[in-house]
C-alpha cells in the first residue's frame, strides 16, 4: 500500500509543478487589481494565464496519475485519464442528472455539489481508473474485424464504459457527502474559536478530495448566515474582533508554516537529492507566502508521507484557535498569502493583524522542528528520500554493451526465467521486478550482463541498476516475456 502511495506521490508532481508559476501570476495580477482583472487589462490578462491551470488542477491530476502510474508512462494512458474525467464530470453536471431523472428535482444541496464535481478528488480517482485499465488492457488483441481498436486504442474506450458506472455511483453518493459535511460545518459554527480550529483542521483535511469546498461555503459564504468573507469586505453584517475569524489563522501557516515544512523537507532529503529538492521546495515556499496558494506544498508530500499530512491538518487548527481567541484578525480575497495580508490591513475588520506575523515566525520554526523529528524519526518517505529514489551514482552508470536483447535474456534468467517473474516496469535507472520466488534469483547471473548493481528491497522486490539505458532493455525483456 505504501508503495503505491509513493508511486502516486511521483506521479503526481508533474502536475504539481507547474503550479507554483501559474499561482505567481495570478497574485501579481490580484495585486494590481483587486477586482480581478475587471479595471486593469493586463492584470486580467495575468489572473487568466495563472488560472487556465490552476483551476483545471483536477484535470491535470488525472492525466498526469494516469501517465505516472502506467507501466510504460505511454501518453495513451494520459489521454485514458483525461477521457475517464470529462466522462464523470459532463454526466454529473447538475443539468445532466436532472435530465436523467434519477434523483428528480435536485435540491439545494444537490445542486451545489454537482456544481462541484470537477475537484481534486474525481481528478485523482479517474487518474487511478484510468491507470489500472491501461495496465491490464493495453496488449490486448480484439478479433479481426476490430484489430484497429486492440491495444492501446482500447483503454480510453473501455475506461469511459467504466467512468459511466462510476458516475451513476456517484450521483448517489456524492450529494450526500456533501450534505453530511454543510450539516457539520453548521454545527461547528456554534463553536466559537474551538469551532473556527475544527473548520481548519477539516479544511486541510478534507482538500486532497476537494470536499473543502462544503465546508468553506458553510463559513466564508452566505449558505448558513456566516458569510465571513463576505461580511469582511463589506457585505454587511461584520461585527469588530469576530468577522475574520474563519481565515485569519490560515495566514501563519501559508506565510511562515509551510515554509518551515519547506526546508525541514529540503535538510531531510539525501545528499544526492538536495539541489533536486531545493529547487521543488523553494519555489513552492515562496509560492505559498506571497500568494497562499499551499497545493505544490502539500501534494509534495501528502501521499508521501500522509501521516505527516495530518499534522498539518492540526497545526492549521491549533493556529486558527489561537488566531480567533486573542481576534488577531485579517481577511482575504484570493488566499491568506501575503498579498493578500497587505491589502487587508486597512480593513477596520482587521483587527491586531501583525500579531499574525508574531505568530508566523513562531510558526515557521514549529514546522521545521516538528516536520524535522517526524521524517527522521519515523524515516517518512518525502521528497529525496524515497526507498527506490535514483542515487546519482546510478544515473551516471553506463551499460558497456549496446545488445539490449542479450542484455535481457540474461536478466530474465537472473530473476529466475518467465514463470518467476510476476511483473516488472522501469523507472529513470532501474528495472523493478517482482517475483515469486526469491530464491530462484541469480545476482551473479544478472551481474554479468555488466549490470551496476541490484537491491533487495523486500523478498519478492528486486531492483537491477542498468542506467540511463533502462528503456531499450526494459523494452527488450517486455518483448521477450510474450
Amino acid at each position: 500500500m505504501m508503495k503505491t502511495l509513493q508511486r502516486l506521490g511521483r506521479s503526481i508532481m508533474l502536475p504539481v509543478a507547474i503550479m507554483p508559476a501559474a499561482a505567481i501570476l495570478m497574485g501579481i495580477g490580484y495585486a494590481l487589481d483587486q477586482d480581478w482583472g475587471g479595471t486593469v487589462p493586463f492584470a486580467a490578462f495575468l489572473i487568466s494565464a495563472g488560472a487556465a491551470i490552476i483551476d483545471n488542477i483536477p484535470i491535470l491530476f488525472a492525466a498526469g496519475i494516469a501517465f505516472g502510474m502506467s507501466k510504460d508512462q505511454n501518453g495513451a494512458a494520459a489521454l485514458s485519464g483525461l477521457v475517464a474525467f470529462l466522462v464523470v464530470t459532463t454526466m454529473l453536471r447538475p443539468g445532466n442528472v436532472e435530465n436523467m431523472g434519477l434523483l428528480g428535482t435536485l435540491n439545494e444541496i444537490q445542486t451545489a455539489a454537482f456544481n462541484r464535481i470537477g475537484n481534486a478528488f474525481i481528478g485523482i480517482l479517474s487518474g487511478c481508473v484510468a491507470y489500472n485499465v491501461y495496465n491490464k488492457f493495453h496488449k490486448t488483441e480484439l478479433p479481426a474485424f476490430l484489430a484497429f481498436f486492440s491495444g492501446r486504442r482500447l483503454v480510453p474506450i473501455i475506461t469511459s464504459f467504466i467512468m459511466l458506472a462510476v458516475s451513476i455511483v456517484l450521483m448517489f453518493i456524492w450529494p450526500v457527502i456533501f450534505g453530511w459535511l454543510v450539516t457539520f460545518g453548521e454545527f461547528m459554527a456554534g463553536l466559537g474559536a474551538f469551532g473556527a480550529g475544527i473548520f481548519g483542521f477539516f479544511n486541510r483535511l478534507l482538500i486532497p478530495i476537494g470536499l473543502h469546498h462544503a465546508l468553506n461555503a458553510v463559513f466564508w459564504f452566505d449558505l448558513v448566515g456566516i458569510n465571513d468573507l463576505g461580511n469582511f469586505f463589506g457585505a454587511g453584517g461584520g461585527v469588530v474582533g469576530t468577522t475574520g475569524m474563519y481565515m485569519a489563522g490560515f495566514f501563519p501557516v501559508m506565510m511562515f508554516g509551510l515554509p518551515g515544512a519547506c526546508v525541514a523537507m529540503w535538510r531531510a532529503a539525501k545528499d544526492t537529492q538536495k539541489k533536486v529538492v531545493l529547487g521543488l521546495m523553494m519555489s513552492a515556499a515562496f509560492t505559498s507566502f506571497f500568494t497562499g496558494v499551499t497545493e505544490p506544498v502539500e501534494f509534495a508530500f501528502l501521499f508521501l508521507a500522509p501521516g505527516l499530512y495530518v499534522v498539518h491538518a492540526l497545526l492549521t487548527g491549533i493556529s486558527m484557535i489561537i488566531a480567533a481567541s486573542f481576534s488577531w484578525l485579517a481577511g482575504f480575497g484570493f488566499s491568506a498569502g501575503a498579498i493578500d495580508l497587505v491589502l487587508s490591513i486597512a480593513n477596520p475588520f482587521a483587527t491586531n493583524w501583525w500579531m499574525l506575523l508574531v505568530l508566523g515566525v513562531v510558526y515557521f520554526f514549529v514546522y521545521f522542528i516538528i516536520f524535522t523529528f517526524i521524517i527522521k524519526a519515523f524515516d517518512l518517505k518525502t521528497p529525496g528520500r524515497e526507498d527506490d529514489e535514483d542515487l546519482e551514482a546510478e544515473k551516471s552508470a553506463v551499460l558497456e554493451t549496446s545488445d539490449y536483447a542479450g542484455v535481457a535474456a540474461i536478466l530474465i534468467e537472473g530473476l529466475g526465467g518467465k514463470e518467476n517473474i510476476e511483473s516488472f516496469e522501469y523507472c529513470v535507472t532501474r528495472v523493478r521486478a517482482e517475483v515469486k520466488d526469491y530464491l530462484a534469483v541469480d545476482e551473479k547471473k544478472i551481474k554479468s550482463a555488466g549490470i551496476a548493481g541490484i537491491v533487495r528491497p523486500s523478498k519478492k522486490s528486486v531492483h537491477v541498476v542498468v542506467g540511463t539505458k533502462v528503456q531499450f532493455v526494459a523494452d527488450e525483456m517486455e518483448e521477450q516475456l510474450k
